[in-house]
């Protein structure tokens, strides 16, 4: 049975983050794919990435140190101006919110970028765990934030459906027995969810 739903937040509560870094990208002279190729291809790139959703990088030591790799030499805000095309996915947020209001539990896990964000999305009372890699020291798709937020919510990692928009995170959380949902807009989720927690969401 699954009775529990866990949800990323850029990207599945939110429209598309790497839309946001191809505008980015547009409005510094670009490529417009540059920030997913510096991910992509250069290992520090993501290095860098990873140290700042573990908490072990302040976002004004990664802008500074990021900026150069895209070619972006005005790295105040960096980050912000990453984001500034985010908007709140509303059908999602209110999929979350009557998932909840069925008596589901509900968790969000998050591969935080210093914080920055998440008042996109009004969030109070949408959940009953909340683990953001950056407060516990761990990111997606390492398999201990997966069993730490199916730890807070009380429910076993197998009784979860997590639904995330990067192939690797739901990998992640397949391997510990999560039901993993490969998120590509609220079009394809929404009927999902539904037949995966029997809970009405049209």
């Amino acid at each position: 049975m699954r009775r529990a739903l866990v949800v990323d937040f850029g990207g599945v509560l939110t429209t598309n983050v790497f839309e946001s870094f191809r505008d980015f990208c547009k409005a510094e002279g670009l490529d417009p794919d540059t920030v997913k190729s510096v991910f992509r291809e250069r290992g520090e790139g993501l290095d860098l990435l990873r140290q700042l959703e573990r908490g072990e990088l302040e976002v004004d030591e990664f802008s500074e140190r990021f900026g150069p790799l895209l070619g972006v030499g005005e790295t105040d805000g960096l980050v912000e101006r990453l984001f500034a095309g985010v908007e709140a996915d509303e059908p999602m947020v209110e999929a979350v919110r009557r998932v909840k209001a069925s008596g589901r539990p509900t968790g969000l896990v998050s591969n935080s970028w210093g914080g920055t964000t998440y008042d996109r999305v009004v969030m109070d009372d949408l959940f009953d765990a909340i683990v953001i890699s950056g407060e516990v020291g761990l990111n997606k798709p390492e398999p201990e934030i997966f069993r730490l937020v199916a730890e807070r919510l009380g429910v076993p990692p197998e009784e979860c459906v997590f639904v995330d928009d990067l192939r690797e995170n739901c990998e992640g959380a397949e391997a510990v027995g999560m039901t993993a949902v490969l998120h590509r807009g609220a079009d394809g989720t929404l009927p999902e969810l539904e037949r995966l927690l029997d809970v009405d969401l049209s």
